[in-house]
C-alpha cells in the first residue's frame, strides 16, 4: 500500500478516541489543520472515507469501523511489546491497568486500589472511565487486565468474562452541616418532601433507592441528578440536597467535602465486582485488590 503512514493511522485512532479532531489535536499537543490534514491523507492511502458529518461532529463510516478495530489492535501489541522489552532491559514492577465503570463511586475506586497504590514505585497503575459496556468491549480485547463495577457482567454469548465479587456496603445519607441539623432528627422519615440528589437510572442503586422511598412511604423531592459520584458530592457540597453514598466513605467525604453523615438506609445494600476475562486470577495486582477489598469496604456499618 504505497505512502501508508503509521503515525496517519494514530491520528486517526486518537480523532475515533476522542470523538473529534479538535480534542484529538489538542491531546497530540498539535494544530488543528495538521491533524485534519493528516487524516485526509490516510484516507486518501486507503481509498476509503473513515468519518461522516453527523451533526456537529463525527461518525465512523462503515471502513472507518473497521479501521478502527484494526488500530486498535495494532496499538495493544505495540503497547505489550514496549512492556515485553522493557521487563527484557531491567525495568522492575508490575503494570496494572483498570477499567473504573462510570457508575462506580470514586471514593470507593479508590478504596479498592489502594492494596495495589500502596506498592508504590513497584506499580504502574493505568486506570481508564467509561461506561459499563465500553469497558467489557475493552476487557474482552485485553485492553485492562480488570474491569471495576457496582454490577456482574451478564453472560454474553460473545464475551468470556468473568465475575470476581468484592463484597457490598450499606448506604448513608450525607449533607452539609445546616441540611444535617434539620435532618438528621427523625431520619428517614425526614427526607420526606426535603430536597435530594440521586444517581441517575443509568446507576444500579437507583432503583433500589426508589424501592426503599414506596416501602417508607417517603417523597423526596428531587433537586439534581447526577452520573457522577464526585460530581454529585462537589454539588451536594455547595447545599443543593441530601444524597446517598457508601456508608464506608464516611470519613473521606467529611475530610474532602465537609460533609456530615446523617443516617442509614440499612437494607439497601450496594456491591461491586472485580471482572476479568480470566475464571482464575493471575495477573498479582488483581490478586491483591481480591485480597483486600474486604477490609477496604468495612466501616462501622458497612
Amino acid at each position: 500500500m504505497p505512502g501508508f503512514n503509521y503515525r496517519h493511522l494514530h491520528y486517526f485512532w486518537v480523532i475515533a478516541k476522542e470523538g473529534g479532531i479538535a480534542r484529538a489535536a489538542a491531546r497530540l499537543g498539535l494544530a488543528v489543520q495538521t491533524v485534519s490534514a493528516q487524516l485526509r491523507t490516510l484516507e486518501s492511502d486507503l481509498g476509503h472515507a473513515l468519518f461522516t458529518q453527523e451533526g456537529r461532529g463525527l461518525a465512523l463510516t462503515e471502513a472507518g469501523r473497521i479501521a478502527l478495530d484494526h488500530a486498535d489492535r495494532i496499538f495493544l501489541i505495540g503497547e505489550q511489546m514496549e512492556e515485553a522489552l522493557a521487563h527484557m532491559g531491567g525495568a522492575a514492577g508490575l503494570r496494572l491497568s483498570v477499567g473504573i465503570a462510570d457508575s462506580l463511586p470514586k471514593l470507593v475506586a479508590f478504596r479498592l486500589l489502594q492494596p495495589v497504590i500502596a506498592l508504590g514505585e513497584g506499580i504502574r497503575l493505568n486506570c481508564n472511565e467509561g461506561e459499563f459496556e465500553d469497558l467489557l468491549a475493552d476487557l474482552a480485547l485485553h485492553k485492562f487486565d480488570v474491569v471495576l463495577a457496582d454490577r456482574p457482567v451478564a453472560p454474553h454469548a460473545n464475551l468470556k468474562l468473568f465475575n470476581h465479587a468484592l463484597g457490598e456496603t450499606g448506604i448513608a445519607w450525607f449533607g452539609t452541616a445546616e441540611l444535617a441539623a434539620r435532618h438528621r432528627d427523625g431520619f428517614p422519615q425526614s427526607l420526606d418532601r426535603a430536597p435530594v440528589l440521586l444517581p441517575t437510572r443509568h446507576s444500579v442503586l437507583r432503583p433500589r433507592l426508589e424501592q426503599w422511598f414506596e416501602s417508607l412511604g417517603i417523597r423526596p423531592r428531587l433537586a439534581g441528578e447526577f452520573e457522577d459520584s464526585a460530581l454529585l458530592a462537589t454539588f451536594a457540597r455547595g447545599g443543593l440536597g441530601m444524597f446517598p453514598a457508601a456508608s464506608v466513605v464516611a470519613d473521606d467525604l467529611a475530610a474532602q467535602h465537609a460533609l456530615e453523615l446523617i443516617g442509614h438506609s440499612d437494607s439497601v445494600r450496594e456491591q461491586f465486582y472485580a471482572i476479568a476475562a480470566e475464571r482464575r486470577i493471575t495477573h498479582p495486582a488483581v490478586a491483591l485488590i481480591r485480597a483486600g477489598a474486604d477490609q477496604a469496604l468495612r466501616s462501622s456499618r458497612a
